[in-house]
């Protein structure tokens, strides 16, 4: 049988792949709508009428672009993260259990339901991580004025 920890790990990261990867084709498809819009305008002879509107959709086409770019550099961050790998600190690609809730570092995409349980995860550049990094099993650190204690870090 497995280690627990590190079966947990791979769960968390194959629903972090799934939802990056959805991030991925729904900012893609966006900016490919956005720029089909703007092409279907070329052809119009009230050029001028149009000129706004294709101005608007290749603008529309270049943000969808930028949030692509960033979403495919977050995919490939969580090429980076071993699920077999334990760790005694929290670190990038651990698993953080605090009395208040349990973390994985990753990439930012929130809430994450594994085995009925909730994780979240967070970015190395989130607050909550900022404050947690380093903490060991059983040590306390501050976040939001409030005392929170590690129970588990792997």
């Amino acid at each position: 049988m497995e280690n627990p920890h590190i079966e947990l790990k791979k769960k968390l990261l194959a629903e972090c792949f799934k939802m990056q990867r959805d991030i991925v084709n729904n900012a893609r498809n966006a900016m490919l709508d956005a720029q089909e819009s703007a092409n279907e305008h070329d052809d119009n002879t009230e050029e001028k009428l149009f000129d706004s509107y294709r101005e608007e959709m290749q603008n529309k086409r270049d943000m969808f672009a930028k949030q692509y770019e960033k979403s495919l550099e977050e995919l490939a961050l969580l090429n980076k993260v071993d699920p077999q790998k334990e760790y005694d600190t929290a670190s990038f690609g651990t698993v953080i259990i605090t009395e208040a809730q349990s973390l994985f570092i990753s990439i930012s995409l929130g809430q994450i339901k594994i085995d009925g349980k909730v994780y979240f995860a967070i970015s190395p550049s989130a607050p909550l991580f900022k404050a947690v990094n380093g903490m060991r099993k059983g040590e306390s650190f501050s976040f939001r004025d409030k005392p929170v204690k590690v129970l588990d870090v792997f």
